[in-house]
């Protein structure tokens, strides 16, 4: 692997791990053990290229270089691809496009994939072959992906990863999109019994700043989070965690993470894990959200996420594990500290903001008439930011216990600022709380009629206060709501 290729900042024991990916040392069965058996499987059955060549499906050119390619004797095999490198691009490529039996198709597929896996720098035969007959190398591999057969599509993913990271030259953006694209799409398919292997391929390509960005724009880091909020396994949850690792080496990248919920993600799964390497891939992407972002205040952001996430909690419980790998403690050890730091520097507005941007809301001590007496007015900073998502929970949720948090918090904003009950209604709050009235649970039933009354009380309560501070200009007054987001 080029250096470049290793993720800046990665201490050696983690760079061993990345590079153990191209290695296919570790993991590598657990990683693809329905392919790799099939595949197994596969090799034993010999194609009788002599019936292709009579029947004139091969020419007598690509029947000559796959006799003689398809040995056991790896030395011969590299003799021939020194003395004939243009030929065997030329077969390989005539062979795809040409031969449509499956079973012969499979066996192509292993005899090329083995080639490029006993030595990476093989990926450059296909490559000078397209430069010298101006065609895409990328083509004749994209379109098997839209075969029926899932060993067919899946073992060409995994050459097309092969090329894409060991080649010099970068996969072009449109072919890139198209095959990141299918990748999250087999990510998403019910029961796919080579989601593994479609995970390695991400483990792969990831790896490689350009195709982490081409990644984000097909929508990839939504999807790797939806596909482990289901029931998937610990190797596939490793796996995939293990691709939002690497992409949080890209600073950008790490600072717009959690705008996905990554935190409260991997944080619940981090207390359910009982797996040493789930546990330490989650620690791995929590110190790369600290330490990677260049603006300080989103790191910030990131350790106030962590502790309204309860992992400081967990951090505790780490603490009295032993563990293996020694890079675990040292994780525990740098984000215990960093969050106790955050903790002693968190005021209540900035507990209660991580809170709402969570979308996790509990009855946390922020949730008093204090907080609300000191603190009602912000919530009209940033363009009513907090407001605008506690009116989207209110509208999208499906949890009771946020429903409720919510609806008292906006009757506490009404009940605490003067113009509260105008804004509300401006944002659609009202209409939406007075909906919870009809709620099946009873305690969003009582939280929003509560939040009913206090938007009722404010016309009469404030509204002669209201009228002398508009008639005196007051500066405290809330800015102007521009357009709903």
């Amino acid at each position: 692997m080029s250096s470049s290729q290793v993720p800046a900042g990665a201490n050696p024991k983690i760079k061993e791990m990345i590079t153990s990916l191209d290695d296919d040392k570790i993991d590598m069965l657990a990683a693809t053990s329905v392919l790799q058996q099939q595949a197994t499987d596969i090799r034993t059955q010999h194609v009788n290229w002599q019936s292709y060549y009579q029947s004139q499906m091969i020419s007598q050119e690509d029947h000559k270089f796959i006799t003689a390619f398809d040995v056991s004797d790896s030395a011969a095999r590299e003799k021939l691809l020194k003395t004939d490198r243009n030929q065997c691009a030329r077969t390989f490529l005539n062979l795809l496009g040409h031969v449509s039996k499956d079973q012969t198709l499979q066996y192509i597929l292993i005899l090329i994939d083995d080639m490029l896996q006993e030595d990476r720098t093989r990926v450059e035969i296909f490559h000078e072959y397209a430069a010298r007959t101006k065609e895409s190398v990328w083509g004749p591999f994209l379109n098997l992906l839209n075969r029926q057969d899932g060993f067919i599509t899946n073992m060409t993913a995994r050459i097309i990863a092969k090329i894409a990271c060991w080649a010099q030259t970068p996969m072009e953006r449109s072919d890139l999109n198209f095959y990141l694209a299918w990748l999250k799409d087999q990510l998403k398919v019910q029961n796919n019994e080579y989601i593994q292997s479609v995970g390695r391929c991400l483990q792969m390509m990831l790896r490689i700043d350009e195709y982490r960005f081409a990644f984000v724009s097909v929508d990839g880091i939504s999807t790797l989070l939806s596909v482990l909020s289901g029931r998937v396994n610990f190797q596939v949850q490793y796996q995939l965690i293990f691709c939002l690792w690497v992409l949080t080496f890209n600073p950008l990248l790490a600072e717009k993470m959690n705008k996905f919920n990554v935190i409260p993600f991997l944080a619940d799964i981090l207390s359910d894990s009982v797996k040493e390497k789930v546990t330490r891939i989650i620690l791995a992407v929590f110190r790369n959200l600290i330490e990677k972002p260049e603006d300080s205040q989103v790191s910030k952001e990131h350790c106030i996420a962590m502790v309204q996430c309860k992992v400081l909690k967990q951090l505790t419980i780490l603490e009295q594990r032993k563990y293996d790998d020694e890079d675990v403690s040292s994780d525990v050890e740098f984000l215990t500290e960093k969050l106790q730091s955050s903790v002693q520097d968190l005021s209540s507005f900035d507990e209660y903001a991580t809170e709402v941007k969570s979308g996790r809301l509990e009855w946390s001590p922020v949730h008093k008439s204090k907080f609300w007496r000191e603190n009602a007015q912000r919530l009209n900073e940033k363009n009513y930011e907090l407001l605008r998502i506690l009116v989207h929970l209110l509208e999208t949720s499906k949890d009771a216990l946020v429903l409720s948090v919510a609806s008292f918090d906006i009757g506490e904003y009404v009940r605490h600022y003067p113009r509260g009950k105008h804004v509300i209604e401006q944002l659609g709050g009202k209409q939406l709380v007075m909906q919870l009235l009809a709620h099946e649970d009873p305690n969003v039933r009582y939280e929003a009629l509560l939040a009913v009354q206090k938007l009722m009380v404010h016309n009469w309560e404030y509204l002669g206060k209201q009228l002398e501070k508009e008639q005196s200009g007051d500066s405290k007054a809330a800015p102007p709501i521009s357009g709903k987001s």
